[in-house]
């Protein structure tokens, strides 16, 4: 829905991310107030979840502005070099124990990437990169998901990511006005089509992060995050039958590179916290 709304240049790519965590945390809010009253809206942890949100929010424009440009399956399929950057922050940061197979999964990973970047590179100039940016923030915000532990309801977080998140890019959209920025742009559409597709986008987008939250506190990572690259056929089918666009021989290589470099890293993982 965001690569179909940006595309046709109906809405820019900042106002299509800030009304997809908007509605996020609007829906949140009534169904905590609703279930549990006002105290549903306390949060244990609420700035570390405040900065999960913002950095999905930032996260999520870069990916919209990239598939504004880019065919679908591209971009998904550099976005998942993420476990990859993610093992390595791990190891920087949390000084978490690294071999190196997992090394050298990584480094392979990133050869893949850079195989389906290439043709992309060429034709879209820098953009290609964007997805590699996004990248790099959902790892940082899957770290801060390993710190924030599970003191929180997944309904309770996903409201305070969704406040962190809008907040964020409406600022920067508000910075961005005197410069005129084309996908950082307000504009107002009074089509009823145009935002209940709006709306539509907003509740999957709820629903999938809200369902993955859930998913990490009901079962080991190691488990649930290889189901993540599930996403990368979906993406080819809807780029196929929506936009026409189908990774290349090559490009399916450099895909088969990603995936098999970050099964490796997750196998690894779930045999070393096994031990």
């Amino acid at each position: 829905f965001a690569k179909l709304l940006g595309e046709r240049e109906i809405m820019s790519p900042g106002q299509l991310t800030f009304f997809r965590f908007f509605i996020q945390m609007v829906v949140c809010m009534v169904v905590l107030v609703w279930m549990l009253g006002p105290r549903g809206l306390i949060v244990q942890r609420f700035w570390i979840n405040f900065v999960r949100g913002a950095l999905l929010g930032v996260a999520s424009l870069v990916f919209f502005i990239a598939i504004k440009y880019m065919p679908l399956p591209d971009a998904i399929a550099v976005f998942f070099v993420e476990p990859l950057i993610l093992t390595l922050l791990s190891f920087i940061i949390l000084r978490e124990r690294v071999g190196w197979r997992r090394i050298l999964a990584v480094v392979i990973g990133f050869c893949g990437a850079i195989i389906v970047i290439q043709p992309s590179y060429s034709i879209f100039g820098p953009v290609s990169l964007l997805p590699l940016v996004t990248a790099a923030l959902f790892a940082v915000y899957m770290l801060l998901n390993r710190v924030a532990g599970r003191e929180d309801s997944a309904l309770a977080m996903q409201w305070v990511s969704g406040l962190g998140g809008s907040a964020v890019v409406l600022g920067a959209m508000l910075l961005a006005l005197p410069f005129g920025t084309g996908d950082l742009a307000f504009s107002f559409n009074t089509e009823l089509s145009v935002w209940a597709m709006v709306i539509v986008m907003g509740s999957f987008g709820l629903s999938g992060h809200y369902l993955f939250v859930r998913a990490l506190q009901l079962a080991p990572a190691s488990l649930i995050a290889p189901l993540q690259y599930l996403e990368i056929v979906s993406a080819a089918a809807f780029g196929y039958f929506m936009f026409s666009d189908f990774p290349t021989l090559w490009k399916w290589v450099g895909i088969a590179i990603i995936v098999l470099s970050g099964l490796f890293v997750f196998s690894r993982e779930a045999n070393a916290s096994d031990r």
